[in-house]
């Protein structure tokens, strides 16, 4: 079973983090938390209205019309408990910033080995295409034309399969990510690194395609 994304209480804490930044609409509370864990975590409406209304209850957080949304602002009595728990919310962005780093190990570490294992694959398969156009040209013209086609029907299929081991990866790092950014909010420099990284993967399949 899947482990709740925030511990008792520390999600009433980060809407209030939240609201002490700038007044929000239920809405963007929900967008502002997926943001904050790189769209791995996004709360549904049953979670946040809830706990606003208790908020609202309590006189830390009021709420006002506008049009028909409502407006959620936090209080002085909601940034008095902020600041008292202020070292409890810094353990939460502890927590999420070690998470990170050890998403962004996992995500190097898993882009290094699918990159070996993509470029082996394409290196093979065009190794095989090759042999099978040499061999064609050496044999008469029926068989020319039909060692041809069967390079293409060869060359089609390892397409296919590396599309597959493409689709797996993404897949396995979607998982992932799911996975461990739980309790991690991404942060913009492990998107980079990730990016610098499948652009890499990119560039060694065009080089083995183009051999």
């Amino acid at each position: 079973m899947t482990p709740p994304v925030f511990a008792h209480g520390s999600l009433r804490l980060y809407l209030l983090a939240l609201l002490d930044e700038q007044p929000r609409h239920g809405y963007e509370l929900i967008q502002a938390l997926s943001d904050r864990f790189g769209g791995t975590y996004s709360p549904s409406a049953g979670t946040i209205y809830p706990r606003l209304a208790k908020l609202e209850e309590e006189g830390l957080v009021t709420k006002t019309s506008d049009g028909r949304k409502s407006v959620y602002e936090i209080t002085d009595a909601g940034r008095a408990e902020l600041e008292t728990r202020r070292p409890e919310l810094d353990a939460i962005e502890d927590e999420v910033t070690d998470s990170v780093r050890r998403l962004a190990d996992g995500v190097r570490a898993e882009v290094n080995e699918a990159m070996r294992s993509l470029r082996a694959e394409l290196a093979s398969a065009a190794r095989d295409a090759k042999r099978s156009a040499k061999d064609a040209g050496k044999a008469s013209a029926e068989s020319a034309r039909s060692a041809t086609v069967d390079a293409q029907v060869d060359s089609r299929r390892a397409l296919h399969e590396a599309e597959l081991a493409i689709n797996e990866f993404r897949r396995q790092v979607r998982t992932d990510l799911r996975t461990r950014t739980q309790h991690a909010n991404v942060p913009p420099e492990a998107v980079t690194l990730l990016k610098a990284r499948l652009a890499q993967v990119r560039a060694d399949v065009q080089a083995v395609l183009g051999d």
